[in-house]
């Protein structure tokens, strides 16, 4: 891997450089990709995008919204160049309404009626409010006036918020001019945080909850309890965008291979020259992510914001960072385990020549398409061809555990990436040794359909985990 040029590098980031750190409506948390697990639906893709990283539920009375002023976007190469031939783009517009505009109500959301509509009666409490529009670069405008499920604030104030999520799941039979094409699926609003991971440990200089971090046998194979490790993220919030696509849409064979990462976009200002009064005012990408945690975790805080800005063309500029991760040096530092090449991402003649400071495993696993492929940079992939696994047979290591239809071929929210990170970029020694955070499950249990991801923890009753809280966590 060479820099500059159309090269490659590998991004779940919560708060991952410093100045997306100061606009988390921008702040791309996760991006999911992978083939419908729902009945009936597996002849689908599904995408998804959180921002609004680490969102208490109980913090009114503003709480999240998208930004109206961002376009939010999905990207996807079908023809494996690294070059986006799709984009999927979703603008947001904000209004207040109703009794807290009527009444000058310093609250967002009122019970005055309990809202348990979008729309209509039912809905005059739902204060501030936000639309949007769906378009494809294909096809233009795919639909427009949806609109966006609320925080939630607490059952007083919503006492039915299932019923509020179903509302926010829009078909082509629930809009109109125009109508969502046939088998699309759309949905924005507040989830549960469905990445689980031990944030506090992890940034304390890999602190865990256990030294050193390796699960047992058992441990490792129980996907559903945690071993030792606390869920930083128990109890927050995201900002969700989730559509649901036919093959046929984002592969022109219906089958094969594709590419896609998630994007953040907006005007941003410029000024020329102190005191001369003029500036401009450019269409600049703020965030991106593909693949999980390459920002958060590979490239050094000095570039991190440069990342976010550039498409995965430019990520050979990167490469020293993928090359010679830090994160393994860190562990190596840390543990005192040397890092290494996972023969699993390694053709037969490229072993001899991968080290740890020339870890061409990692650039085939998240810059190309194949071992023996061009670098087409950092493309979350995945291949339409490999079976979706039921979700209650979903294996939370992926590709790591014999579970083909999970990370790194796309990405699905059971994926536990921390642990197949660590892992794949500590080395063959960390495989071997079952490295991890200990936290094997999320704290909310997924559902089985769109938008796949579980409902918000509520304002009034969230609960964070704790040491001596978390199922499975060590004691103190």
């Amino acid at each position: 891997m060479r820099g500059p040029g159309p090269d490659g590098a590998t991004a779940a980031s919560h708060r991952e450089a410093p100045l997306i750190s100061y606009t988390p409506a921008e702040d791309i948390t996760d991006f999911f990709m992978f083939r419908s697990y729902e009945t009936g639906n597996t002849d689908k893709v599904v995408m998804i995008m959180n921002v609004n990283p680490m969102s208490e539920p109980s913090a009114g009375p503003n709480f999240y919204n998208f930004d109206p002023n961002a376009t939010y976007s999905f990207n996807v190469d079908n023809n494996q160049d690294g070059a986006a031939d799709l984009r999927f783009d979703v603008n947001f517009t904000t209004e207040i309404r109703g009794v807290v505009r009527d009444l000058g109500l310093p609250f967002s959301y009122a019970a005055l009626p309990p809202i348990t509509t979008l729309d209509g009666a039912g809905s005059e409490g739902l204060g501030l409010r936000q639309r949007y529009s769906v378009r494809s670069s294909a096809t233009g405008l795919l639909a427009n006036d949806l609109i966006a499920v609320p925080s939630r604030v607490g059952a007083l104030t919503m006492p039915d918020y299932g019923s509020l999520t179903g509302q926010g799941i829009y078909t082509s039979a629930k809009t109109a001019n125009p109508s969502l094409p046939s088998g699309v699926r759309v949905f924005a609003g507040q989830r549960q945080d469905p990445f689980y991971i031990d944030l506090g440990g992890l940034f304390d200089t890999a602190n865990f909850q256990r030294s050193p971090p390796l699960l047992t046998a058992p441990e490792d194979a129980n996907d559903n309890a945690n071993a030792f490790g606390v869920d930083t993220l128990s109890g927050f919030n995201v900002s969700t965008i989730a559509i649901e696509v036919p093959f046929s849409m984002v592969a022109p064979a219906g089958g094969g291979t594709i590419g896609a990462y998630a994007s953040v976009s907006k005007f941003v200002s410029t000024v020329s020259g102190a005191g001369s009064g003029r500036g401009t005012a450019a269409f600049t990408q703020t965030n991106r992510m593909a693949n999980p945690l390459v920002n958060e975790l590979v490239i050094g805080t000095i570039d991190k914001d440069r990342w976010n800005a550039l498409p995965p063309a430019r990520d050979g500029e990167f490469a020293q960072y993928i090359l010679s991760p830090r994160y393994a040096t860190l562990l190596e530092l840390r543990f005192m385990v040397p890092p290494g090449c996972v023969p699993l991402f390694l053709a037969p003649d490229q072993v001899a020549a991968c080290t740890k400071t020339n870890r061409i495993d990692l650039v085939n696993a998240f810059a190309k398409y194949s071992p023996t492929g061009p670098l087409t940079g950092d493309w979350l992939r995945l291949n339409l061809n490999a079976p979706p696994t039921p979700l209650a047979s979903q294996k939370r290591l992926g590709g790591l555990a014999g579970d083909a239809a999970g990370y790194p071929n796309g990405r699905r929210p059971r994926d536990d990436v921390t642990d197949i990170a660590t892992r794949v970029v500590g080395g063959q020694n960390y495989v071997t040794a079952r490295a991890g955070d200990g936290v094997n499950v999320d704290d909310a249990a997924l559902p089985n359909a769109f938008p796949y991801l579980a409902d918000p923890s509520d304002g009034r009753n969230r609960v964070h985990f704790n040491r001596t809280a978390a199922p499975g966590a060590a004691g103190p």
